[in-house]
């Protein structure tokens, strides 16, 4: 057999052809990376001892480690240890209502929000992350027969302007998380959002799960979060790790939110999706403990680990 120049398919886990010894070719799988981060349970004091908490976590990324209000001295000092241990900060959440149809409350939000992006742009944090809103006055992040109308859909447009025009991020981006009953509620809502506020450092926040609304999205996630992706890839910035199930004793359909790996989100089509980005993080969220956050990582590891990814 002839022999051939080494040829790289992939640095995302595609095959790639090596030379042997002999002058055969043989396939390789080439090894790709996902950061994967989750809350840190255990009380840290400095970011020394926030570090090793991630280490012994094995994070490649994180949540931001402080809140609104810490001085620049404190946010430059986690800043620099996050970059020289490897860490992405991932996001800062700014989860709030900035279109509650109460003014003073969604002034408070706004602020909220503006107060949050200027941290995430101190610290270096990949994004701001908060949901758009909602009209209903009781349940800040609920759904509402206003949520998905026109009117609301300017009123987050003019919203978002404010909050980034605000702040005027330079390193970060303002993003809003997909919810079921409040835009951005599909792929194709992102992309209106994104051309109609019309600012540079507005990005996506990606959770594929919070995009599964219906029997059919259920049994064919894949091929949402593969569309998610093929539209939306460039502009995220970090996602959301969850699962999801649909139960089957009941005559009306009924979706909830599980632990990853006990539902039937598609982490192999999430993760060979994610792999192909750079830098941007897959942040686990919503459980209640410590072991809970370890079965969930030693999950979605595992499916990495079957594709050769490593997280």
């Amino acid at each position: 057999m002839k022999r051939r120049n080494f040829i790289s398919l992939s640095a995302s886990g595609m095959a790639a052809l090596t030379v042997m010894p002999s002058g055969l070719v043989a396939e390789t799988k080439t090894e790709s990376r996902v950061r994967l981060g989750g809350p840190v349970f255990e009380k840290y004091n400095s970011p020394d001892e926030w570090i090793a908490e991630l280490k012994k976590l094995g994070y490649r990324a994180a949540y931001c480690p402080i809140s609104i209000g810490a001085n620049s001295k404190l946010i430059d000092a986690y800043k620099m240890a996050a970059a020289k241990s490897d860490i992405v900060i991932a996001e800062v959440g700014a989860w709030s209502n900035p279109i509650d149809p109460d003014q003073e409350k969604a002034g408070k939000a706004i602020r909220k929000c503006t107060d949050s992006l200027a941290l995430a742009d101190e610290i270096g944090a990949n994004c701001c992350v908060n949901v758009s809103g909602s009209r209903n006055p009781k349940y800040w992040a609920g759904p509402h027969k206003d949520n998905l109308t026109n009117d609301t859909f300017d009123l987050i447009v003019e919203t978002t302007r404010k909050i980034i025009d605000a702040v005027n991020p330079k390193h970060t981006f303002f993003t809003l998380e997909c919810m079921p009953w409040s835009f951005p509620d599909s792929a194709d809502s992102y992309l209106k959002l994104i051309k109609a506020i019309d600012r540079k450092q507005f990005g996506v926040h990606l959770d594929p799960m919070n995009l599964i609304t219906s029997p059919q999205i259920f049994y064919r996630n894949g091929e949402m979060i593969r569309d998610c992706f093929r539209k939306l890839g460039p502009q995220i910035r970090s996602c959301h790790a969850k699962d999801i199930t649909l139960r089957e004793d009941n005559a009306v359909p009924q979706l909830d939110e599980i632990l990853a790996g006990k539902g039937m989100l598609d982490y192999h089509v999430f993760l060979a999706e994610l792999a192909k980005l750079k830098d941007v993080p897959l942040m686990m969220e919503h459980l209640k403990t410590a072991d809970e956050y370890t079965q969930a990582a030693t999950y979605i590891r595992s499916v990495g680990k079957d594709m050769n990814i490593t997280l």
